[in-house]
């Protein structure tokens, strides 16, 4: 049985349309593969926009109670359970049934780990499409209507079912295709960002993300954020607010103090209590200055700009 849901474009914005929590989900994400037509490369571990490809995946699925990765072990932006399918290399079903044995949710968010721009709001935006329907899973299709089982949420009871059975009647799980599966559950199509299923396959693919991220505005954001992830902070940062007061203290000051002065904003807000908002209020009474400063020296009384 087939039906379609057209969600929102990924957003990061509460789950469901009424405000409610998003309901509660276990992920397990695919990272093993022999990555053949990147060379036998160590496909989760390439990075776009400075940040792993499984770290990605990882974010967007940050709200899992549990996350299961099934591949080998490796250093990752957050915990997880790991786990190898039998035998290594059997395939995405054998990888899904080795991830599944480790969650105990009602619902399974079963995602691949080469995925760039995954959103934390696709996620969600399948978990409240299988609430609406009632069905037993919902997967996100691609710009060509073809269905994405591995960008996908599952009731847990039903995909456990169809497992044990495929693994019956084929006496193992491995190598068997991920179609088997899914003309098996009753599921509910999304269409949601057309980017979330954006896989790297091959060297053109994953050269094609790198120049999306480059080339549409986003460059900024990933790099926050991936030094947030490499420092371990967690902080909502007013990007405009910040990029202000470098403006004003290089222009108002001299060049160089554009990065000392947000030094000294980011060390004055961490003493204050390190929220958002203590960086908001750092930064306002440093543009402040800056602006007093330049407008002094523009009146004669005040330091000269000879920096630069």
């Amino acid at each position: 049985m087939t039906a379609y849901d057209a969600a929102t474009p990924a957003h990061d914005a509460p789950g469901t349309a009424q405000g409610a929590a998003t309901p509660a989900y276990d992920a397990v994400v695919l990272a093993g593969g022999a990555a053949k037509r990147l060379g036998g490369a160590d496909k989760p571990g390439l990075s776009v926009g400075g940040r792993r490809l499984l770290d990605r995946v990882l974010t967007a699925c940050a709200g899992a109670a549990t996350t299961v990765v099934v591949g080998g072990r490796r250093p990752t932006a957050r915990p997880v359970v790991w786990t190898r399918e039998e035998p290594v290399g059997g395939g995405p079903l054998a990888a899904l049934g080795a991830g599944v044995r480790h969650t105990s949710a009602d619902r399974v968010a079963v995602l691949s780990a080469d995925l760039p721009f995954l959103a934390a709001g696709t996620v969600r935006d399948l978990v409240d499409a299988l609430e609406r329907t009632g069905g037993e899973g919902a997967l996100c299709t691609d710009a060509d209507g073809r269905d994405q089982p591995l960008v996908a949420v599952y009731r847990a009871e039903p995909l456990r079912r169809e497992l044990a059975l495929l693994a019956t009647e084929h006496g193992s799980l491995a190598g068997l295709p991920l179609r088997l599966l899914v003309r098996e559950l009753d599921l509910t199509r999304v269409t949601t960002d057309p980017l979330a299923s954006f896989d790297c396959d091959t060297w053109e693919d994953l050269a094609a993300a790198r120049a999306r991220i480059r080339d549409h505005g986003g460059v900024l954001d990933e790099w926050i954020t991936a030094v947030k992830n490499e420092l371990g902070i967690e902080l909502d940062v007013d990007t405009g607010v910040l990029l202000d007061l470098a403006r004003d203290a290089a222009h108002g000051v001299a060049r160089p103090a554009a990065p000392l002065t947000t030094f000294l904003v980011g060390y004055a807000a961490a003493k204050a209590g390190g929220e958002g908002k203590d960086v908001a209020d750092a930064a306002r009474k440093a543009a402040a200055l800056a602006n007093r400063w330049a407008a002094e020296a523009e009146a004669g009384d005040g330091p000269k700009n000879d920096a630069g």
